[in-house]
């Protein structure tokens, strides 16, 4: 039987990162800037600092299953934000605890950051990161890509040139079965971030000014804030707002623990 905690809970697929910057560490902190509560299941144990990820080993799917099956026996579950699974077989596990979640709670919002790699390149997944998706995709209420890994998930030789760009990468993952489309804009070029936001409905976008720097954990935060904000029932449009706010202020803040990539004051 489950009971309702005074905060919304988010139940949280990520792997642990040492550095404190990113993953999980980056989820619950982000999450519980919104007064929501993050319920963190481990999906891979990684080697990393603030600026490179040297090995991943993932949990095996049967614990994953455990831990998430445990935490949804004994508490209400508002929203699932997913972050690296660390191997395709752990991709199916959680799609399994989402689909027995949706009997339940049959407008459960699910956050998927699709990260493929490091911002440095490094894999984070033992298998294909593309194919490992592939499951995730249908069950998605938000996916948010930055370029490079939009471009990816759909087979693009390359990023989108513009937003009409943009939209045929976000059609083509809306194809795939996911509600909600943010292509982010920060791997890319210029003085200007532009996010932009698709469905089958509408598109928008927002401009952001860049930052002096780069940031370990930045896509970890922003899904997580729409996670956490979603479990509250704030609507899409009004989360993304909130959520790219949040994100900003905390790359504005954000400090060195090492030389190189720097930590979000989240």
């Amino acid at each position: 039987m489950t009971s309702e905690a005074r905060q919304p809970c988010v139940l949280v697929f990520a792997g642990a990162d040492p550095s404190g910057g990113a993953g999980i560490a980056a989820d619950i902190l982000a999450i519980h800037a919104q007064s929501a509560h993050a319920l963190p299941v481990i999906t891979a144990l990684t080697v990393q600092d603030n600026n490179r990820v040297y090995a991943v080993q993932p949990v095996e799917p049967d614990m994953v299953l455990k831990q998430a099956r445990a935490l949804a026996a004994k508490v209400a579950i508002r929203a699932v934000k997913i972050g690296i699974t660390g191997s395709a077989a752990n991709a199916l596990a959680i799609a399994q605890v989402i689909s027995e979640l949706r009997t339940t709670y049959p407008d459960l919002p699910v956050v998927l950051d699709p990260v493929l790699a490091s911002g440095h390149g490094d894999l984070l997944s033992r298998d294909d990161a593309v194919e490992a998706l592939a499951p995730l995709l249908p069950l998605a209420t938000m996916i948010t890509p930055n370029g490079v890994e939009a471009a990816a998930l759909v087979g693009a030789a390359e990023l989108a040139p513009d937003h009409a760009g943009a939209r045929e990468h976000a059609q083509l993952l809306l194809d795939k079965g996911c509600k909600h489309v943010l292509i982010t804009g920060g791997h890319g070029l210029g003085d200007t971030i532009i996010n932009r936001w698709f469905n089958h409905v509408q598109g928008q976008s927002w401009s952001w000014q860049r930052l002096p720097g780069e940031f370990h954990g930045s896509g970890c935060t922003l899904a997580s804030t729409i996670a956490g904000l979603l479990a509250y029932g704030y609507p899409v449009a009004q989360a993304l707002v909130r959520a790219q706010g949040y994100t900003h202020r905390t790359l504005a803040a954000a400090y060195a623990i090492a030389p190189g990539q720097l930590i979000p004051q989240r």
